[in-house]
């Protein structure tokens, strides 16, 4: 299987990307923030819930917490965090580098609205080495994700 960047590249090769390939690690928020020398706020984490057996992806901003009850009621949805197991087999990518679209299959999509107080945000990119910059707005269009407060 090729690696999860090598995917994502292929999966993505349409939308004009430019992946950012570090020797050190981006897999936390802060390893992210420091290798892009951009703020943690700007760092896209994706996070795998459930809402019984339906997966939901929440972009989170680094440093935000999600409230999963809290979001989960705005859905109208009872969500708990997937495992890793769980994360790979739905996303096709490994906790720390799974991206906020490109995936086997669309997923149902949330992210975070204080993503929008920035102009440019950056995203794993199918390891935890791999990341990408993106406007908010882009970000949105390609995951198709609805905007919440998710804290």
């Amino acid at each position: 299987m090729a690696k999860g960047v090598d995917r994502f590249r292929a999966n993505t090769a349409e939308l004009g990307l430019t992946i950012v390939e570090h020797s050190a690690s981006t897999h936390t928020a802060q390893e992210a923030a420091d290798a892009v020398g951009a703020p943690v706020a700007a760092i896209v984490k994706s996070l795998l819930f459930l809402a019984e057996d339906s997966p939901v992806l929440i972009l989170a901003s680094g440093p935000n917490r999600v409230d999963s009850e809290a979001v989960g009621e705005r859905l109208g949805l009872a969500l708990s965090k997937a495992d890793a197991d769980t994360v790979k087999s739905v996303t096709g990518f490994s906790i720390g580098g799974v991206p906020p679209f490109g995936h086997p299959q669309p997923l149902m999509t949330v992210m975070d609205e204080d993503f929008f107080a920035l102009e440019e945000l950056w995203a794993a990119a199918g390891s935890s080495l791999a990341v990408f910059a993106i406007s908010p707005a882009r970000l949105q269009e390609l995951s198709d994700a609805r905007v919440l407060r998710i804290t």
